[in-house]
């Protein structure tokens, strides 16, 4: 009885943990209207938060309640949505932060900075690439 509460208030903890995180890092970081702004989508701002807030709940439901799929293709489709969603926030992470540029200062080779962005992208893709096709099923077993 006693561990299950501890896990509970543990889970609920890390829960508000991530989502404040989230929070955090979606408004005070002032990420989603700087992807808004380089999208040009500033008409379509409403949709945008609409379309975060049910991404979110829709999410969290899925994980809690067991819902099953019998589409094969939903599960690529999903991956390639987060990864469009992850991307672009891991890119506008970088833009309100203006690490690349500094780091391209830095290290003086402003001229190449299109170069840069393109190898960082293709070593992530490499990478993910790896570990679900190479490193995860030798894994497995």
């Amino acid at each position: 009885m006693f561990t299950d509460i501890v896990a509970a208030f543990t889970g609920i903890a890390a829960g508000f943990a991530v989502g404040g995180g989230f929070v955090a890092f979606i408004s005070v970081l002032g990420v989603l209207p700087r992807v808004i702004i380089m999208t040009s989508q500033q008409s379509k701002l409403r949709s945008i938060e609409w379309s975060m807030i049910l991404g979110t709940l829709s999410g969290t439901v899925a994980m809690y309640l067991p819902v099953h799929f019998n589409l094969a293709f939903i599960v690529p489709l999903l991956g390639l949505l987060s990864g469009v969603f992850i991307g672009m926030m891991a890119a506008a992470l970088t833009e309100v932060l203006n690490v690349i540029p500094l780091i391209t200062r830095r290290l003086r080779i402003t001229g190449s900075l299109e170069l840069i962005i393109t190898a960082i992208i293709a070593g992530k893709v490499a990478g993910s690439l790896f570990y679900w096709l190479i490193f995860l099923p030798v894994w497995k077993g």
